[in-house]
């Protein structure tokens, strides 16, 4: 199975540099990633240093200023430049008399857009309305559709989330168990979770279907959690009883067709 990381970050100012990605991945097995440029980074160029130093294994979401006049011309010019998606907010707007001008301009793109937010965020009506607004952008909503912390309220604050799947442009990513469940103590393996699990994941794959599903790790925010082997190993655990054809999916091929080369 061709496993593509569809969410993880690289920088040389925060977090990680790529090789120790990449020694997460060729432990792991994992082919190819996503970068996704961490928020408030609107210096893209070390992400196009990394896709120009392995080709073909990276794919380069960047991060704008989406909140200065000059976003969409900026925006233009990082898709000339080759990247794969642009990273909004549920709340993202632009400035002036056109608050969707960003998003129409990612849309003309052919760009995707991986969104990020809390589950209020994504609920609210004027979300709605972007995602009906552009039905042939695609939008992914990263952790679950909510942020990445546990918590007692994860699944009830997710379900008008959930809601968004009926909208075919609309996909989800899925990442380690360790985003919505709290270790448990003492730990004792195999079982490292407080039980029930919240079947989150269960819940998205009602929903959304493996189509539109993409597991990323989230690294290396995820080395504080339950880490990169984990993050994996225990993500096809829970996927376990689905068939080869939707793990291939869910785990490689929604994230090449969503982030893959532009035609």
């Amino acid at each position: 199975m061709l496993i593509v990381d569809g969410h993880c970050h690289v920088s040389t100012c925060w977090y990680e540099p790529v090789e120790s990605l990449l020694f997460h991945m060729d432990r792991n097995g994992v082919a190819r990633a996503v970068l996704i440029q961490m928020n408030g980074q609107a210096d893209n160029a070390y992400q196009f240093e990394v896709t120009r130093r392995f080709p073909g294994r990276f794919a380069s979401v960047a991060w704008i200023r989406t909140d200065q006049p000059g976003a969409c011309d900026e925006l233009r010019r990082l898709a000339d430049q080759g990247i794969a998606g642009v990273r909004f907010s549920a709340t993202t707007k632009s400035p002036g008399g056109d608050g969707l001008a960003i998003w129409r301009t990612a849309a003309a793109l052919r760009l995707a857009v991986s969104c990020g937010g809390s589950s209020a965020d994504f609920a609210r009506e004027e979300f709605t309305e972007v995602v009906r607004a552009f039905p042939e952008l695609p939008i992914v909503l990263e952790h679950l559709g909510g942020h990445n912390a546990p918590g007692p309220d994860s699944v009830e604050h997710r379900q008008k989330v959930l809601d968004l799947a009926r909208f075919p442009n609309v996909y989800i990513k899925v990442h380690g168990l360790g985003e919505f469940c709290r270790r448990r103590l003492p730990v004792v393996e195999p079982l490292i979770f407080d039980t029930p699990i919240p079947p989150l994941f269960e819940m998205a794959y009602e929903r959304f279907g493996p189509r539109r599903m993409m597991w990323g790790s989230d690294y290396p925010p995820v080395s504080a959690r339950e880490g990169y082997r984990n993050a994996l190993r225990l993500t096809l655990d829970r996927f376990a009883s689905a068939s080869e054809e939707d793990r291939e999916l869910i785990f490689g091929k929604v994230a090449l067709s969503v982030f893959g080369p532009r035609a």
